[in-house]
């Protein structure tokens, strides 16, 4: 394979990566047919089966794509020197509770769109949501270490067991916007955030 046809074949397989991101974050898994995807991607169906071998191997890909730009972006975030390490904390859950609007989440909810749906039906993607996942309250947990070494993160719960409490409460907190259609279960979310950080509401 030449280097022409394998950058066509790469911008290929992320056409549809993108396609599959933007519809199964609004419509979930199950509902979302490969049929839909690869319209919006402009790729013939014949042509899936090169870049994925089944349904379940392209929402495994696509979990890991969307885990590795998240973890990014977070990355980014965390590396802030205009902001102090409680700052930073602050602003991951505040862009939290920006970005995973029960009307329009775009894209950035997609481990909570598809967390308890795809978790029963492969086990291959629900590996890819617990690594996902893992490395966000990882992330989480350095950043309080961080914040604990230097002094200006005051915490009494240790670090690792209060970054797992953090993202759950705010996972919970995102299934039941979805469900009453309303914000205030972040605003709850994050001042019980700023109680467990020590920070001022």
């Amino acid at each position: 394979m030449n280097k022409t046809t394998a950058q066509k074949n790469a911008g290929t397989r992320q056409n549809i990566l993108d396609a599959g991101y933007r519809i199964m974050a609004a419509k979930g898994f199950s509902a979302v047919g490969l049929n839909e995807i690869l319209t919006a991607a402009s790729v013939p169906k014949g042509s899936f089966y090169n870049y994925f071998s089944s349904k379940e191997a392209f929402g495994e890909a696509l979990l890991d794509y969307y885990f590795e730009d998240y973890l990014a972006e977070m990355t980014a975030l965390f590396a802030r020197e205009d902001l102090t390490v409680p700052q930073r904390l602050m602003e991951y859950f505040r862009q939290w509770r920006d970005n995973q609007s029960f009307e329009d989440c775009q894209g950035k909810c997609l481990a909570v769109k598809l967390g308890a749906e795809v978790a029963d039906l492969s086990e291959a993607m629900r590996k890819s949501l617990r690594r996902g996942t893992a490395a966000i309250t990882q992330n989480i947990a350095a950043a309080i270490k961080a914040g604990v070494a230097e002094g200006s993160l005051k915490v009494t719960n240790d670090p690792d067991a209060l970054a797992q409490s953090l993202y759950q409460l705010w996972l919970g907190a995102s299934v039941m916007v979805k469900i009453m259609r309303d914000t205030q279960p972040f605003d709850a979310a994050l001042s019980t955030t700023e109680k467990l950080l020590n920070q001022p509401a």
